[in-house]
């Protein structure tokens, strides 16, 4: 299973989502993590997370969740997804449910990876809400049916509130 969403996750880290497609120092930013200058990704991504770029968050918890230009730090990478998250970035949402699915920063919890992922999933396109959509029926073969239930009640309670409080 690791290897599954292993996989999910970099397909994900490697698709551009609409969202974060724009001129400007995100594009630059983005660029420069994508060819492996962590240091200027860093110098550039940091004040846009900071200043609430939902795009920018989501890349620096990709940057804190894999070690690249920062010490490796899950529950920084989870601070940075859930921003993300909380802002309708479906790749953050992504992302902070398999945090969650594995227990990387925060406590392993099944009901808040799937509501993450089922947020996603519902919001996305392509490749990309496939890939959520796996990663979701991955997380229910661990889940009896009331807990699918429920973590399906929590993912429209937290669409509701704008994706705010959702944890």
């Amino acid at each position: 299973m690791r290897k599954i969403l292993r996989t999910l996750l970099i397909g994900l880290m490697l698709t551009v989502s609409g969202e974060i497609v724009r001129a400007g120092p995100l594009e630059d930013g983005i660029a420069a993590y994508r060819s492996g200058d962590y240091a200027t990704a860093l110098r550039i991504l940091r004040p846009l997370a900071e200043q609430g770029n939902a795009a920018a968050q989501f890349n620096l918890g990709s940057m804190y969740a894999h070690g690249q230009g920062v010490t490796q730090d899950y529950r920084e990478a989870v601070k940075w997804y859930r921003l993300g998250a909380e802002q309708g970035n479906s790749t953050a949402q992504v992302f902070l449910g398999l945090m969650y699915s594995q227990g990387q920063g925060v406590v392993q919890d099944n009901l808040r990876a799937h509501m993450w992922l089922n947020l996603a999933a519902s919001r996305l396109s392509g490749n990309e809400a496939l890939g959520a959509a796996e990663g979701r029926k991955m997380i229910e073969k661990r889940m009896t049916t009331e807990q699918v239930v429920r973590a399906q009640e929590m993912a429209r309670q937290c669409e509701s509130r704008s994706f705010k409080n959702c944890d």
